[in-house]
């Protein structure tokens, strides 16, 4: 799961990975339904997308069913609003498709710009709790 640092906002410490809540969407990386996608500029790491199916005991920020893996995207700093995100998520889509699935969710706080970008990529909110949505896209 990406985490949404408001502008202007301290970065979450590193070890915020170690928590549970986030761990599970890193944990042991390399599970058959696992995707991910990274984007590079001069050997620098400056975007990534991944998608993990969790199920209804392990559940994330972003759960819909059993069947519908959770989508997170990060952009560095610098490379946001140039097409990046969108060709990391529409790479992904078409892996999903080809490992079965038919949709894909996500979660995203209500004040995190990237909503517009989910929308445009046809996602649509399916559920509100408290500070984000949880947004799915039919693939």
């Amino acid at each position: 799961m990406a985490l949404y640092v408001p502008e202007g906002a301290a970065p979450f410490p590193k070890s915020i990975i170690e928590e549970p809540s986030l761990a599970k969407y890193i944990a042991n990386w390399g599970r058959a339904d696992d995707i991910a996608l990274v984007a590079e500029s001069e050997g620098v790491l400056i975007g990534a997308v991944w998608c993990r199916l969790l199920k209804a005991f392990e559940k994330g920020y972003g759960y819909v069913d059993d069947n519908t893996p959770e989508l997170s995207l990060a952009i560095k700093d610098g490379f946001r609003n140039k097409g990046l995100g969108s060709q990391l998520m529409e790479k992904s889509f078409i892996a999903l498709k080809k490992q079965g699935f038919q949709q894909v969710s996500l979660s995203v706080d209500k004040d995190n710009k990237a909503v517009n970008l989910y929308k445009r990529l046809a996602f649509e909110i399916v559920g509100d709790e408290g500070t984000a949505y949880t947004m799915k896209k039919t693939l």
